[in-house]
């Protein structure tokens, strides 16, 4: 036909526009429009065009460890379709059969299916019933079955299986796909139809956890446990479906020789039963696995290993629970060629599966066993640096004292494994957490020395308050926890030790006690000051080892010097190394402190094993003349001037013949005295180091005017007289100092009792 329009001429076809106006009026209900259309004689009512649909779908949801969901939507698209497939769609039974009944073709196969498939999909479950006895196909009814299995039409199903059309493998596959979603009416409605819930099928099945996307040839049985769909089992295991099956679904292998783990991928494991599958494909109820236990051997092994086992390597703590509740032993050890390797406490520790581990503590397995290297669990977690299944154990009252066959400990291994650190902040949180280690050898393991190599002050203040332990205990090399802590420079740990009652004199192997060891850390001092701070509390005298004056002498601590000195600790008394508080004091340049221990009583004079004494300490202190040089001269000139020694008098201003005398200094008074005569007893206005130039003179045909030793002093009366000493020159200074100061003193008393 052709219809002209201006000048140009457009070819219609005719029949075409008849018969999408035939399709567009079966989608839309229109029943004139429909029946104009079939009267007329170019209709092609088998024609195929195109036309919009909205139309049903359906999309499965996996879940982790809870059943996979059919979750249904609608989707709008344009696709090829017949006037009876609208029809269809649309739902319109009246439209079906006029169609039917003018020649529409009910096995037409479609880019969406047949015209079956469209009944199944929308639900409409009348017009199913009207193509099947239209003369629907074979394989149109089976594709409706398989239509029905993905949205759970159970009515469609039996009317598709009282057709006699669908051959037994189809209805398989419908069976084990409707598992898979776990559409239980449908399930059931195929095995009262006679489908056997035992024959296999090639599925594509998919899983989240573990990851898992291949085709297998599978039971509906196993297709419900990958899809934890837990009615769908109760419903198969009812009907009689076969558990004494393997399946190729796991993701783990193990070399049986070694026992070497591999993990090769969902589906590519060596086959196993499907309560290993249940286990894999845990659902998070335990229903599943607690039915297929019903029905088989919790204890049958596999390569040497049982479900516990698996159920530790898939790391499934839910299915580990279960398997306990049901009677598994928890002491199942895995085997390698008839050998023992370890056991599941030993897999949970390895692998740092804290709740499992804990799920086995719960049932009462022996944490301390050994694999067959003597490896406990806590030393496997040290190995393998499991932090959380350490601590659990730790808190479960684990053995921090055993070794293993090469005599490591959990802390020699986790050393050796440069996980130190870690180790140990672990082992100080249990403490903290108020759990004290347990340790059945003390030489192996101390808690009390660990955590006074850490540091750490709550743990070492619990293990303390705790008790049982010996503050002053020694390891091997000697070593005690105030030596730890003085040797790893933690001052504070120290100070509780201390304040505990530890020895500081213990001595190691070395010879080295805490106060000596401590002298390697830059922060020596502070130790000092703690031993210090506690003699000054305590009250105790050179308190186990440590010389308390000494070291206050030492730091110039003039406040503790005059403490310790009125509770009369000694002045004079020496320390290790033979120096006496004032020798210290005056080694390091501190005046004060020298004066106020030589006012206590402090001897200038001794002398430590190398012959040195205060004044020679005092002059190594620096070039220049210090503070404490200065009072220590003092006191040694005060003590020659008033207690006296023989002097060489020179007479006549050096002209005549020096007497030999004895000279002291009246201190009270300030008077130099070297006879009973008045003339001998004066008080000086000048003394001075050497001859006067006068005396120079009259002694120049001696030859000794500089003779050393020679001082002079110029009495208030202006006289001048001339002394030699023996010493040298060092005594003359000593001896014109302590005439001065003796003077200057007297001079300064007669001031004072005038005012």
């Amino acid at each position: 036909m052709t219809v002209f329009s201006g000048k140009q001429v457009f070819p219609v076809d005719y029949e075409a526009v008849v018969s999408q106006r035939l399709l567009e009026a079966s989608l839309s209900g229109d029943l004139k429009s429909v029946q104009e259309c079939v009267d007329d004689s170019y209709l092609d009512v088998n024609f195929v065009g195109a036309v919009c649909l909205r139309s049903r779908k359906t999309e499965v949801v996996l879940r982790d460890e809870s059943p996979s969901e059919v979750r249904v939507e609608y989707e709008e698209f344009k696709t090829d379709v017949t006037a009876l497939f609208a029809a269809v769609h649309a739902g319109n039974a009246a439209f079906v059969k006029k169609l039917l009944s003018i020649g529409a073709d009910v096995n037409q196969k479609l880019f969406r299916g047949f015209a079956t498939t469209a009944a199944v999909r929308e639900g409409h479950h009348e017009i199913l019933e009207i193509l099947i006895k239209a003369g629907a196909s074979q394989p149109a009814c089976e594709e409706a079955l398989l239509e029905a299995s993905c949205h759970g039409h159970a009515r469609f199903a039996e009317l598709l299986m009282s057709s006699d059309l669908i051959r037994p493998h189809v209805a398989v596959h419908a069976l084990v796909t409707a598992c898979c979603r776990g559409l239980v009416d449908f399930v059931d409605t195929l095995i009262k139809c006679g489908v056997d819930a035992s024959s296999p099928d090639r599925m594509l099945l998919l899983s989240s956890k573990p990851s898992l996307h291949t085709n297998v040839d599978c039971t509906a049985l196993v297709a419900a446990i990958v899809n934890r769909q837990v009615s769908v089992v109760r419903l198969l295991l009812q009907a009689g479906a076969r558990t004494d099956i393997k399946v190729r679904l796991g993701a783990w292998s193990w070399d049986t020789s070694t026992g070497e783990e591999l993990r090769v991928g969902a589906g590519l494991a060596e086959p196993y039963s499907v309560s290993w599958c249940a286990v894999e494909y845990f659902e998070s109820s335990g229903a599943i696995l607690r039915m297929l236990l019903q029905k088989l051997s919790l204890h049958t092994p596999h390569c040497g290993r049982t479900l516990l086992h698996h159920a530790i390597l898939c790391g499934n703590a839910g299915a580990v629970k279960v398997l306990l509740d049901c009677g598994a032993d928890v002491e199942s050890p895995v085997t390698t060629n008839g050998k023992t390797m370890c056991r599941p406490i030993h897999m949970a520790a390895r692998l740092g599966l804290s709740r499992i581990l804990q799920c086995l503590i719960g049932s009462g397995c022996n944490i301390d066993s050994k694999t067959d290297t003597g490896e406990t669990a806590l030393m496997l977690c040290a190995k393998h640096r499991q932090e959380d299944c350490l601590r659990a154990l730790a808190m479960a009252g684990a053995d921090f004292g055993l070794v293993n066959v090469a005599t490591q400990s959990v802390r020699s291994i986790a050393e050796s494994n440069q996980w130190s650190l870690g180790f140990q902040q672990v082992v100080v949180d249990v403490i903290r957490a108020g759990k004290l280690p347990r340790s059945s050898n003390s030489s192996v393991f101390c808690p009390l020395m660990f955590v006074a190599q850490a540091g750490d002050i709550e743990a070492l203040k619990a293990v303390i308050t705790w008790g049982g332990f010996n503050v002053d205990y020694q390891d091997d090399n000697g070593f005690s926890p105030a030596m730890i802590t003085a040797l790893k420079g933690h001052v504070e740990a120290f100070r509780l030790l201390v304040y505990a009652g530890a020895d500081v004199k213990l001595c190691n192997k070395s010879g080295d006690t805490a106060i000596t060891l401590s002298q390697a850390n830059n922060n020596h001092d502070l130790f000092e000051k703690v031993m210090l701070e506690f003699a000054l509390e305590k009250g105790n005298r050179n308190s186990k080892g440590f010389y308390a004056l000494h070291c206050a002498a030492r730091r110039g601590d003039q406040d503790a010097v005059k403490l310790l000195t009125s509770r009369g600790y000694d002045v004079n008394v020496r320390d290790g190394d033979g120096y006496t508080p004032l020798m210290l004091a005056a080694r390091e340049g501190h005046g004060t402190i020298c004066e106020l221990l030589i006012c206590h009583g402090a001897d200038i004079n001794f002398k430590n094993a190398r012959g040195e004494t205060a004044l020679s300490l005092a002059r190594k202190n620096g070039s220049m003349k210090n503070d404490a040089e200065r009072v220590i001269l003092n006191k040694l000139a005060c003590n020659l001037v008033i207690g006296g020694a023989n002097v060489r008098k020179h007479t006549k201003g050096g002209k005549g013949s020096p007497h030999e005398k004895v000279m002291k200094m009246m201190g009270g008074v300030g008077v130099l005295h070297w006879g009973k005569s008045s003339r001998r007893n004066v008080i000086c206005r000048e003394a001075e180091v050497g001859p006067s130039p006068a005396f120079r003179r009259n002694r120049q045909h001696k030859g000794d005017a500089d003779e050393p030793g020679v001082f002079r002093v110029v009495t208030n009366r202006n006289r001048e007289v001339h002394f030699v000493c023996e010493g040298g020159l060092e005594t003359a200074e000593l001896w014109v100092r302590g005439i001065k100061l003796v003077t200057e003193e007297a001079i300064l008393s007669n001031k004072q009792r005038e005012t």
